[in-house]
């Protein structure tokens, strides 16, 4: 048994501990949120990529989708909006007059900009991201033009220079269609496991 003045003074000491235990907590939290995508984002900065702001559902559907109880998060599809805000548009057809495969292959590279973008809203850290499962994309291009493939190399880059292998080492499938919302020149959309 302890006194009540044992008690007290015990109380006290434990009170006068209270501004440095909370010191201490403090700097742990600093500490674990300043390591929030330390990786990845540190590595973004360092390959010079500018993310553009996330984007908004252009019309009556969520941006993003995730299945509960799987860790598997379904995205939508992403148009080619340049850091500015800028919509790459217009179809590829290098034979009459419209977009090259390397303008496709930039408008592409958008595309997995603003993915990257949106996991990193959603996500609040891309180091969460644990294997960027597949990608699919669609190339507005006219019915004689074949390179939709190396069209969406801009998107399966840009993912490969951010996450490496094997997290971004993804499946793929492009096709060609003769028109996307809003006359975009590519649209892709992807589906990522993301940590626990």
């Amino acid at each position: 048994f302890i006194t009540h003045k044992q008690y007290s003074a015990n109380m006290n000491a434990m009170i006068r501990q209270l501004p440095r235990l909370s010191a201490a907590s403090n700097k742990l939290s600093r500490c674990a949120f300043a390591s929030r995508s330390v990786h990845i984002e540190k590595k973004i900065e360092e390959l010079g990529i500018e993310l553009p702001a996330a984007p908004a559902p252009k019309a009556n559907y969520n941006i993003t989708c995730r299945v509960p109880d799987e860790n598997t998060l379904y995205v939508s599809g992403h148009l080619p909006i340049t850091a500015d805000g800028t919509l790459i548009t217009g179809a590829l057809n290098p034979e009459g007059g419209g977009l090259t495969v390397e303008e496709g292959y930039d408008a592409a590279r958008h595309c997995g900009l603003n993915i990257i973008a949106t996991l990193k809203n959603h996500l609040g850290d891309l180091d969460k991201v644990e294997q960027v499962i597949k990608v699919f994309g669609i190339v507005n291009s006219s019915t004689d033009f074949k390179h939709q493939h190396l069209v969406m190399d801009g998107c399966s880059d840009v993912i490969m220079e951010v996450f490496d292998k094997p997290v971004g080492y993804h499946a793929r499938s492009a096709i060609g269609v003769n028109t996307l919302p809003l006359d975009a020149s590519v649209e892709v959309e992807a589906i990522v496991k993301i940590k626990s």
